[in-house]
């Protein structure tokens, strides 16, 4: 390990007993010194930005990688992924064969951008290929007999699951007796039994060991086996009359797929991202183009822009309305009918804004009771009766975030004498969601599930919802006292900025180390001997602000979010003559071509002077 990532593993505790607005701990992480230097001087990085990576433990063996993430040194060998080389050898002969193919996708965005990737690309190679995306409410997720039954009838020889299928045995032996080849290539966690397939594309397989791949969305494990396809094809000959197909072209699908499902932005997934941001920009797909434009997007696309606009489009169709129109729209070519199907899934994610508020106000409500009954209980689950299967997933999300313990949501159906319910589960760092949902399985707990580290779903009988909550709890405190995981609430603060040192230039170097998400976030600052110049509140419930701080180094312009009538909000409006120590992100804006940095303010606390109470790191 080197003494980045040895630093990395200290962070300070900047509080102690003291408690800010939103009731969390501060940490701020701690850098060695020498080595902050050692980057500076190596690597000519300005000292902030060294100290970030120093922080943050990124060695320097991988940190020119983490600097300029480029394919050409992060794409791994695809032939490394176990059967790898049988799906190739399968597509290759449905290839020459012109064999009818059919891509059984999932609802999500993930789903959707693999389905489409795939479509896109047989495209390119002057094939057609059917997509089939289930109904979430009537179908469920993965594949099912009835719908395999009905894609042979129509005369596919070969179906590729994307996204789902690693745990879906019986179906997939269902479609084996029907002689009905599959290749399933996945990222979730898989079984010590596999599927009866030609092929199983998963790096999450438990025979694949050390998988750069490990930690991609299915979208990036499907780009990775079209390299890999492409190989074969170039050097049969495939190509000798015809172009290739230009695969970096599509890293815009895979930069939102990857965004959207929330899996680690290390490695590889960094550079899907950057260079998926970079083809987006140029807005050639005709799908992602009418969506951006339907969603505001008019500047260079962020992870922001694919996580919280694009994203939640893409998934409301299959929430609310119509499982298949994700996957249509990003494989769309006619431009009007991408802009009818960008706006019928902005009115969806208007209609899935209601309903989840509605669901979100009961399960929160119950949440705060069970978290009351058992504040050290390690998790949380909520069900409800008639809850909207389509949105359970995001309020798992939010509970998750409001208690910081993994959460299940579960909506209940009436089925003659009996309940079922439907579960989606969201899961806090070092805590696998995925593998706690699949050993429940095993115990005969749950009808199905499955899952990655940090989301899944499932269903079962309502009466085995309490059986499931003892078997989860026994298993996560096992693992909690195992790992001596701290699990309270906590910021991770990367540096300690003065007021006159948040700028524009400064700024920029930090957003140059985008991509920003899960596994790396956006840099957090300390703000400190603060005093509030002006607050007001701005739209309906955000605060804006200007501070200086107790050197008067210069003025610093803040916004907190949904903060009206929070501690956060009332603090700041009510600060005048008080010294506060703030935490939050920097943002750059600009207006008619004139920017400024902007504090987004995420916590608070109030001192007597910052020195006083926050301890400098050692």
């Amino acid at each position: 390990m080197t003494q980045a990532a040895k630093q990395a593993s200290k962070p300070t505790d900047l509080l102690g007993d003291t408690l800010s607005t939103s009731g969390k701990r501060w940490f701020l992480r701690d850098a060695d010194e020498r080595q902050i230097a050692f980057y500076i001087q190596r690597f000519g990085l300005p000292e902030a930005v060294a100290r970030l990576l120093v922080a943050r433990g990124i060695p320097e063996e991988t940190l020119e990688t983490y600097l300029k993430p480029s394919l050409k040194t992060s794409l791994p060998d695809p032939f490394h992924l176990k059967d790898m080389d049988k799906a190739v050898k399968r597509l290759m002969q449905a290839i020459s064969s012109a064999e009818k193919i059919a891509v059984f996708g999932d609802y999500d965005v993930d789903g959707a951008t693999s389905s489409a990737l795939l479509k896109r690309y047989f495209q390119a190679l002057g094939l057609d290929l059917t997509i089939y995306i289930p109904d979430r409410m009537q179908e469920g997720y993965g594949p099912n007999i009835t719908a395999l039954e009905r894609l042979k009838k129509a005369g596919h020889d070969l179906v590729i699951t994307v996204d789902c299928g690693t745990t879906s045995f019986e179906p997939l032996a269902a479609a084996k007796a029907m002689d009905l080849d599959v290749i399933v290539i996945d990222h979730h966690i898989a079984e010590p039994k596999h599927p009866d397939v030609v092929a199983l594309v998963n790096p999450n397989r438990l025979d694949q060991i050390d998988s750069p791949c490990q930690d991609c969305a299915a979208v990036g494990v499907v780009f990775v086996t079209l390299v890999a396809l492409q190989k074969n094809l170039r050097e049969t000959g495939f190509f000798k009359d015809k172009t290739e197909p230009d695969l970096l072209s599509f890293l815009d699908l895979v930069a939102t797929g990857t965004v959207c499902d929330v899996v680690a932005l290390k490695g590889l997934n960094r550079a899907f991202v950057k260079q998926g941001l970079k083809v987006l920009s140029r807005r050639q797909n005709t799908g992602l183009k009418a969506l951006s434009d339907a969603s505001g997007v008019d500047a260079y696309p962020t992870a922001y822009h694919l996580g919280f606009l694009l994203g939640p489009r893409i998934n409301a169709g299959g929430r609310v309305g119509s499982s298949a129109l994700g996957a249509e729209l990003l494989s769309c070519e006619d431009s009007s009918r991408a802009r009818e199907i960008s706006q019928q899934l902005s009115t969806y994610n208007e209609e899935r804004k209601a309903i989840e508020a509605q669901v979100l106000e009961e399960a929160l409500a119950q949440g705060e009771l069970e978290n009351a009954k058992d504040t050290d209980a390690p998790f949380i689950v909520v069900a409800g009766e008639n809850w909207h299967a389509g949105v359970i997933g995001i309020v798992a999300g939010r509970l998750k975030e409001a208690f910081n313990k993994p959460t299940i949501v579960i909506s209940l159906e009436k089925k003659g004498s009996t309940l079922e319910g439907k579960g989606s589960a969201r899961s806090v760092p070092g805590l696998d969601i995925g593998s706690l949902i699949q050993a429940a399985k095993q115990e005969g707990l749950l009808d199905a599930g499955g899952g990655h580290a940090m989301a899944g779903g499932l269903s079962l009988q309502g009466q085995n919802i309490d059986a499931f909550k003892n078997f989860c709890t026994k298993r996560l405190i096992h693992i909690i006292e195992k790992e001596k995981l701290d699990l309270t609430p906590a910021i991770k603060i990367d540096a300690r900025l003065s007021a006159g040192g948040a700028s524009i230039e400064l700024a920029e170097k930090f957003e140059a180390l985008a991509p920003y998400g899960q596994g790396n976030a956006t840099p957090r600052f300390l703000f400190e001997e603060l005093s509030v110049v002006r607050a007001d509140i701005v739209g309906e419930n955000h605060v804006r602000c200007v501070f200086t701080d107790f050197s008067k180094s210069g003025k610093l312009s803040g916004i907190a979010f949904r903060c009206v009538g929070t501690p956060l909000g009332d603090l700041l409006l009510n600060a005048r003559g008080k010294w506060l120590s703030a935490v939050g992100t920097l943002s750059l804006d600009e207006w008619n071509g004139v920017k400024r940095v902007q504090f987004r303010l995420e916590d608070l606390v109030q001192t007597s002077l910052a020195t006083q109470t926050l301890p400098k790191s050692a």
